[in-house]
């Protein structure tokens, strides 16, 4: 192998541009090449990873810089330097083992496809799903992914086919499908590199959805610090119209499906589906008392299917290979695959896809390859800032929904946060706390007092101050806080602090024991 034989790919996903793949491409199309962005492969340590198009495969180079376009292209094909040679390569990035370890379903085509091509998309498996799931009736599309034991994978692990055959049994004259695409968590980015790197199996899996429901109109509602994923998505919703994916009798069903995209003004609040809704009405984002749920009474009092991005990005595959080919993967009654998120201090952060049941240990210290520092582990926080902070000692735990329930922690939208043996614990309790009295919408008072009463708590705590009696003072509330908040902001909040105090006393204790 010695030189470039086709296009050159460099990611326009925000990771891969905030480390300078804009500058990188413009370099590549400087020396003559033709430059594809693509999205992010989702190994973000070697960001910008570019690919060469070659005869054996496409070959990776990492952490590229702008001077390394001219040697590439040019050295390349006069023939005086092999790729192989060249600084940073790492070979046929498909080979790569942290990739052939992984089982991806739902990022199969991310990093691979062009995202704004229809033409590339289709030739790599696209709409296959949509078109087998129009010659079905929307009671089977229902039933084949209720057979697939897909569950919501935004954080509350509710079964997608249920939620589906809820609200194709509603009556009503206009139906809805919402994606919401707000994506909050600290830790997690797997929506914004699905929709960044390919869109349309978002596209595909509303539509599926809007055929199963009965429904004739879809919102994507985006946290507007996603600019580069708006950009993304709408171009590909463009495209989609154009080729007859989206609008009038799509692809001669008798379908008509139109979708929206809305940038929301950033909210955490807004993760949670009623909150969302009362967003895209105009409303402040604030959580609805249920019932009635969205399913039967959701935006504009219509019934909604409301779903999380990779929800919906995965049942473009599960129409495509059937519910079986994806309700046997996984563990129990976790079914398929979690795309996990690896960051924090963590040396190989990024995109881990595969199914249920991989260890969180196995996570970390395979694929993340312990920490950035080199310090010892002594914690991951798992399933966002309200997830618990799980212990090293404990990192044996499989990665599902009921082994994570049953150890005290949650899955979440997959993210792990990695911490070293140099974390407090104390103040990282203080963090969950106060994320919640910043982020609350105020609807109900244990969520929004509190939340800064479990500020105040921590502090003193912090500071030495009688700390036994406010760690009962701190328990106590969060009792009330998991009891009496609306919804999962504030019931949530308490499972962080908790685990932090029950997993690492030490770092409480230790306050008081200074001061004496």
């Amino acid at each position: 192998m010695t030189g470039l034989a086709g296009r050159v790919f460099v990611p326009g996903d925000a990771a891969a541009v905030s480390v300078g793949a804009d500058e990188v491409a413009a370099a590549f199309e400087a020396a003559g090449a033709q430059v594809v962005r693509n999205g992010s492969r989702g190994m973000l340590w070697l960001e910008p990873l570019v690919e060469v198009e070659t005869d054996a495969g496409r070959v990776g180079f990492a952490n590229a810089e702008p001077d390394d376009a001219t040697t590439i292209v040019t050295g390349s094909r006069d023939g005086t330097t092999s790729l192989l040679d060249q600084r940073g390569c790492i070979g046929v990035v498909d080979e790569h083992p942290w990739l052939t370890k992984q089982q991806r379903v739902s990022f199969a085509r991310v990093g691979i496809v062009d995202p704004a091509s229809v033409a590339d998309y289709e030739a790599h498996g696209g709409w296959a799903g949509l078109r087998r799931a129009l010659t079905m009736t929307p009671a089977d599309v229902v039933q084949e992914v209720t057979d697939s034991g897909l569950r919501g994978r935004g954080g509350a692990g509710f079964p997608a086919g249920i939620k589906w055959k809820t609200v194709l049994g509603a009556e009503s004259d206009l139906k809805f499908v919402a994606c919401n695409f707000d994506e909050g968590d600290s830790g997690t980015f797997a929506d914004r590199m699905v929709v960044e790197g390919d869109p349309f199996t978002l596209i595909e899996g509303m539509t599926i959805a809007a055929h199963a429901v009965g429904a004739s109109e879809g919102y994507v509602y985006v946290r507007s610090e996603y600019p580069h994923a708006v950009a993304a998505l709408r171009r590909a919703v463009d495209a989609a119209y154009t080729h007859g994916y989206l609008g009038r009798d799509i692809l001669g069903s008798g379908l008509d499906f139109d979708l929206h995209v809305r940038v929301g003004a950033g909210a955490y609040i807004c993760g949670e589906e009623s909150s969302m809704l009362e967003s895209l009405e105009g409303r402040r984002g604030e959580v609805r008392a249920k019932p009635p749920i969205p399913a039967l009474k959701g935006l504009w009092g219509r019934p909604t299917a409301v779903n999380n991005v990779l929800t919906l990005c995965a049942v473009p595959m599960i129409l495509a290979d059937g519910g079986q080919a994806y309700a046997a993967l996984g563990t129990g009654r976790s079914r398929g695959t979690q795309v996990f998120q690896l960051a924090g201090n963590v040396k190989q952060g990024g995109i881990v896809e595969l199914p249920f049941g991989v260890s969180l240990r196995e996570l970390v210290g395979e694929y993340g390859g312990g920490t950035l520092s080199g310090r010892p582990v002594r914690a991951a926080q798992v399933g966002g800032p309200l997830g618990a902070y799980v212990p090293a000692t404990g990192f044996d735990v499989p990665m599902d929904y009921e082994a994570l329930a049953e150890s005290g922690a949650m899955l979440g939208h997959g993210g792990i946060v990695v911490f070293d043996e140099t974390v407090d614990m104390a103040k990282m309790a203080r963090f969950a706390m106060e994320f919640c009295s910043i982020e609350s919408c105020g609807k109900c008072t244990p969520c929004r007092v509190g939340s800064t009463r479990g500020v105040e708590t921590i502090d003193r705590i912090i500071a030495g101050q009688n700390v036994q009696l406010n760690l009962v003072l701190l328990d106590d509330l969060c009792e009330t806080m998991t009891k009496g908040s609306l919804c999962a902001m504030g019931g949530l909040t308490p499972m962080p602090v908790q685990s932090a105090i029950k997993h690492f006393p030490e770092d409480f204790q230790q306050r008081e024991a200074a001061l004496t």
